[in-house]
């Protein structure tokens, strides 16, 4: 089965064709951050009408890279949910009406089931069943993994997410945006030990997250050293510490409750070195194993839609004749294709 699958959930286009026999075919994506960065975050109305003119010359790029054409397409997996309702509504549209048009199956996605999947498109594969960390700008979940649509959450944030935390700490130090990746490079430059910063929630039993008070802590010591360079370093490298012990004592916590092996950390999140070193180490001090998606599919891209929606497509799933996305969607209410 061949699958085009559309990501247009909030500021990146991507577009992908998964095989089920060759793998993954081809892969576009075209990210927005130079059109949001001017006003210091993602305005959808902007993203929607960006994904208007990206998709098709996307999805004619990607055909060009595998060298097929829509007639060899059996079904279009596109992300419904949860995401910016305009922007869904552009991949969505695009989506079904291109199934219509071709006599094929079409597939809604939920955006997190996406990222939680993406490890399964490497060469090494974790086995179900495993425990998944999702860590993103707008999600920070564990969730124990018996198999697709198979989804126990186990814990998830309060407030903040993990990669929202970076953002906005990001931006108070006056980092362009997207501040997340900008604070982790400038963390590099951090001596160690120089700030405190607390671990939330990790003084009481459970697994949820909030990192909303961290970031109000690290607003606290920034402000009064803004234009000190070093001073922003220290206080980038003890903000990210405190993020990653955090993520990991509640990862150790739930492999412990579970007795799971293999952890899979996704999202945009999961790129971060730091954290991949700090769960590599716990997982080895476990026995276990920890996987991740290569870099370029941490983020938003239609590979991970594309897989996601091969696995639902190939057991009978399907969408009907409407056009339907949900900008509010948990993860907990999928099942099984």
């Amino acid at each position: 089965m061949r699958v085009l699958g559309i990501e247009s959930s909030c500021d990146e286009t991507g577009v992908a064709i998964y095989d089920s026999e060759r793998g993954l075919m081809a892969h576009t994506l075209y990210s927005q951050i130079a059109l949001h960065a001017e006003y210091g975050g993602v305005v959808p109305e902007l993203a929607s009408r960006d994904h208007v003119r990206k998709t098709l010359p996307l999805i004619r790029e990607c055909f060009d890279q595998a060298g097929c054409d829509a007639a060899s397409i059996d079904g279009v997996a596109f992300t419904a949910g949860p995401g910016l309702v305009g922007a869904l509504l552009v991949g969505a549209a695009i989506g079904r009406s291109m199934a219509f048009a071709w006599g094929v199956p079409a597939i809604g996605v939920h955006h997190m089931e996406g990222h939680l999947l993406a490890p399964l498109l490497e060469d090494e594969q974790p086995d179900f069943p495993f425990l998944a960390l999702l860590v993103s700008g707008g999600h920070t979940l564990l969730v124990d993994v018996e198999g697709v649509g198979r989804y126990r959450i186990l814990g998830e944030s309060i407030d903040d997410a993990a990669g929202e935390a970076f953002d906005k700490t990001a931006k108070i130090m006056g980092l362009p945006y997207p501040g997340g990746p900008h604070l982790a490079r400038l963390a590099e430059r951090g001596r160690p030990g120089l700030y405190a910063f607390p671990r939330p929630m990790c003084d009481r039993p459970g697994l949820d997250f909030s990192f909303s008070g961290l970031k109000t802590h690290a607003a606290t010591a920034i402000r009064p050293r803004l234009g000190d360079d070093q001073a922003m370093a220290d206080i980038a490298l003890a903000f990210q510490e405190a993020v990653v012990d955090t993520l990991a004592i509640k990862c150790k916590r739930a492999l412990k409750a579970t007795g799971r092996k293999r952890l899979v950390i996704a999202g945009g999140v999961s790129a971060n070195a730091h954290l991949r070193e700090q769960l590599k180490t716990l997982m080895d001090s476990l026995n276990g194993r920890v996987y991740y998606p290569r870099p370029e599919f941490c983020t938003d891209n239609g590979a991970m839609i594309a897989y996601a929606g091969w696995q639902r497509l190939k057991a009978g799933a399907a969408e009907g004749p409407g056009i339907t996305v949900r900008p509010r969607w948990p993860i907990a209410e999928l099942s099984a294709p």
